[in-house]
């Protein structure tokens, strides 16, 4: 089929179904996050709300700040792959307008989640060693930063994004390479700043080197799922229909192989690292997720998260088909739920006598996050068009894979 000019344009089916989809996911978020607001209070601390409300938001705000930097990847690289994503990627990046403000209850309740903040806490001798560091004015001062970060890059991204679309001038291309170099450096720098905030404090007397870039990579894997979900949904059709090819599903796929790979690399070099060392403040980590039942979730996580997606898509078919790999990319989305709950929850339980907490509050949480993030994706990718009308090498990442 010989692509035209019209046909670059979205189908009014297509803007009726993600229109449709919106609503749909607005529902389920409204209705999850009410869930979990009046399961919280009815509680008789907020603890385990706020617990809670960061495994849904992390996650979540995890898929859009991952959505940037494999936008600022792509234009760096460039590559038919992220051509076919990028209008995605950007509507996924947009959301963090929205996501960043959701730091705000995490630091009004922080005494809830973060021991450290607490009066006992900042009397731990451990904790006064860190407080040049571990002090709540600059912790404050460091999440104003981060969403600074976020709104910034992603305004003039999507901006100069547009302008290329418009002008076609590779003047345009150029900036958007050049602003994505230090954005990419700055990412990571800040990326690892806030894993250790938000998630590492949560076991305030532990450390780890790796937790950071870990914690970008598993953002990444939440990502490209994502993507990939989207395009498989899209292709039904125009500019879809005939814009993805099998060589761009299939390129995709061996990055959601990539990235479960490095995923369970770093697992495993953290894990190692620790149980070299074998030090009292190092091994507390291990010692809750691998008793009192939080060891068959680690086991789940094993074969789960690693084992069968590595199986699934080492196998061509599964990655150069729309329906399998769709499948597989659901399937990753979903368990990769349980990975944050085992970042948060089991550091709150006692390394004396560790026990499995589960809330349902753990599961709501997660819904209504993800409904809102969805709603607020659908409504992005109706703003423009599907396609990055004006990269320059457009028609040669149109026609990926033809000979």
């Amino acid at each position: 089929m010989t692509t035209t000019e019209h046909s670059y344009e979205t189908a009014p089916a297509l803007i009726g179904t993600l229109r449709k989809a919106q609503n749909i996911a607005a529902m389920f978020g409204l209705l999850g996050i009410i869930v979990t607001i009046a399961l919280g209070l009815s509680q008789p601390t907020l603890d385990q709300f706020f617990r809670s409300y960061l495994v849904g938001f992390w996650y979540w705000f995890g898929a859009s700040a991952a959505c940037l930097l494999i936008l600022m990847t792509q234009y760096l690289t460039g590559g038919a792959w992220g051509f076919i994503i990028r209008k995605p990627l950007e509507a996924g990046a947009k959301t963090l307008y929205a996501m960043v403000f959701f730091f705000i209850p995490l630091l009004l309740g922080r005494e809830h989640i973060y021991w450290w903040t607490t009066k006992e806490g900042m009397a731990d001798k451990v904790i006064q060693a860190k407080n040049l560091y571990l002090n709540v004015p600059f912790l404050f001062g460091r999440t104003a930063i981060y969403a600074a970060f976020f709104i910034i890059m992603t305004y003039l991204l999507t901006k100069w994004s547009k302008e290329e679309e418009e002008t076609k001038s590779t003047k345009v291309s150029a900036r958007l390479e050049a602003l994505s170099a230090p954005g990419v450096l700055a990412f990571f720098i800040l990326m690892t700043f806030c894993a250790v905030d938000y998630l590492m404090t949560l076991e305030p007397h532990w450390y780890s080197t790796v937790y950071g870039f870990l914690t970008v990579i598993s953002w990444c894997l939440t990502a490209m799922c994502l993507m990939v979900a989207t395009i498989t949904l899209l292709a039904k059709e125009a500019p879809m229909d005939h814009g993805l090819k099998t060589k761009h599903l299939h390129d995709l796929g061996k990055l959601m192989f990539a990235l479960t790979m490095l995923w369970a690399y770093l697992q495993f070099s953290q894990l190692l690292i620790t149980w070299s060392g074998n030090l009292p403040e190092e091994i507390v980590w291990y010692i809750k997720r691998w008793n009192g039942g939080y060891g068959w979730v680690s086991l789940i996580l094993l074969i789960g998260h690693f084992a069968l997606p590595f199986l699934m898509l080492l196998q061509q078919s599964v990655k150069k088909n729309a329906k399998t790999i769709a499948m597989v990319a659901i399937y990753i989305l979903i368990v990769h739920v349980v990975d944050v709950y085992m970042m948060v929850e089991p550091n709150f339980t006692k390394v004396s006598d560790p026990h499995i907490s589960i809330s349902i509050l753990d599961i709501t949480a997660p819904i209504g996050f993800g409904g809102l993030w969805l709603a607020l994706f659908f409504h992005n990718l109706q703003s423009g068009s599907l396609l990055a009308l004006g990269a320059p090498d457009f028609h040669k990442a149109l026609n990926h894979g033809k000979h």
